[in-house]
């Protein structure tokens, strides 16, 4: 089998490295793909959003199955694209894709359908936004409407704050088309969880519940970034909350999605906020989450390959889906300056040596300098990855990894998985 996965991040390594695992692969490719990823994969130098280059690039090269690992593709329609020139792609259709792509859509989906989620308005006039403001206070939750590459939310602790990101998203234009509406959210209080599933239009399965740290600095300080890292499994996400969530919110949304006539197939990411009253939905994504997909799929046992043909498919309920008893921690090591303006072109050393201390080093933000080094390239620069027996295990292992790698600049959390193990 014949693989092209479409993307160039951390999330795309871990999917290549995973899928190299699979039986019956005999090739993968990946679109525009990453230094990390050359003794996997090869890399194809095709934008994710060119959908005829990919498709074209898929018909020449025999592709069985292309994987789509961001969101932009997704929103766009490359998986109806593709099924157009018959070729087999895994992910959403673009109808389906809009509960990531608007963030209006999937709120009156949830409330059409009686899933829990946070009280909500919609606006696109800036003075009626604000006036919503202030008769309801703050804390308030600000988001803008569409793809805003994570970073479109704004969980305003003040009415200042929250009437400046309405500002910044309506009036300004900060995301351009992404933020010509807004929704405003009904602050929750809680801890949160992401609890991905793969799903076949009909038939949902879980996968380990992991939690993202959004927050740039320890503790939980600072700007929101992509996620300085992760780990699997979430404490927080007890059996009882698993089956709850299951019950009334990954359930309800595919069969919700199948009777407004649009069948959801791929991965469906919810983000949860645990609260006293149990889960509720903070978002959905409409395919795998990074950094989550390097700490869920370290800990997969069966074949990925199948599973995403299952989904394909509509057989997932016949399909085994088994997972390690085990725990798994990734570390984002990111460049100096991000989430703002970051440095570009640093050498990175010791990734030799993280990977013979125990690590996997997923490329997240790398490129090759003119004399073939592996520079910095981006925000997020790598994501050291460890398992272990439990998670204690699992960061000791991950930060061994990330003490061997050194790059100008270099800045990372030292506290991943630190609501877990105060959970000890």
């Amino acid at each position: 089998m014949r693989i092209l996965v479409i993307g160039g991040g951390g999330r795309e390594h871990a999917l290549v490295w995973k899928l190299a695992q699979s039986k019956g692969v005999s090739a993968i490719f990946c679109a525009p793909g990453n230094p990390g990823m050359a003794p996997l994969a090869q890399c194809v130098n095709l934008g994710v959003e060119d959908h005829e280059a990919l498709a074209a690039f898929a018909k020449e090269n025999d592709i069985d199955l292309t994987v789509v690992g961001p969101e932009g593709p997704l929103v766009a329609g490359i998986v109806d694209f593709f099924a157009a020139k018959g070729l087999r792609a895994f992910g959403p259709s673009q109808a389906a894709a809009r509960l990531e792509g608007s963030k209006q859509f999937a709120k009156e989906i949830m409330a059409k359908y009686g899933i829990p989620t946070a009280d909500f308005a919609v606006f696109t006039d800036a003075e009626a936004a604000k006036e919503y403001v202030r008769k309801n206070g703050a804390p308030i939750v600000v988001k803008a409407d569409g793809l805003a590459a994570g970073k479109g939310v704004v969980v305003a602790m003040s009415e200042a704050e929250a009437i400046a990101a309405i500002d910044d998203m309506l009036c300004q234009g900060r995301f351009g088309s992404a933020g010509n509406r807004v929704v405003l959210e009904e602050f929750m209080q809680g801890e949160e969880a992401s609890l991905l599933a793969f799903a076949d239009g009909e038939t949902v399965v879980p996968m380990v519940a992991a939690q993202d740290h959004k927050r740039i600095f320890d503790g939980d300080q600072g700007p929101n970034t992509g996620g300085m890292g992760a780990y699997a499994p979430a404490p927080v996400a007890t059996e009882s909350i698993l089956k709850q969530t299951l019950e009334t919110v990954l359930q309800p949304m595919v069969k919700a999605m199948a009777a407004e006539g649009c069948p959801y197939k791929g991965v469906l990411y919810a983000g949860l906020m645990i609260t006293e009253k149990g889960p509720r939905v903070v978002e959905f994504n409409a395919r795998f989450g990074d950094p989550e997909t390097q700490v869920v799929l370290p800990l997969l046992e069966s074949d990925l390959v199948e599973i995403m043909l299952a989904c394909i498919d509509g057989t997932l309920a016949k399909t085994e889906v088994k997972w390690k008893q085990s725990s798994t921690v990734c570390v984002v090591m990111a460049a100096g300056g991000y989430p703002e303006s970051y440095r570009k072109g640093d050498v990175i050393r010791g990734l030799a040596e993280a990977a013979e201390a125990g690590t996997v080093v997923f490329h997240a933000g790398t490129g090759l300098s003119a004399d073939g080094e592996i520079v910095t390239a981006g925000g997020r620069v790598l994501g050291v990855t460890a398992s272990g027996d439990d998670i204690a295990g699992a960061v000791a292992a991950a930060y061994k990894g990330v003490a061997c790698i050194s790059f100008e600049g270099v800045q990372y959390r030292k506290d991943i998985a630190y609501r877990a193990l105060a959970r000890r």
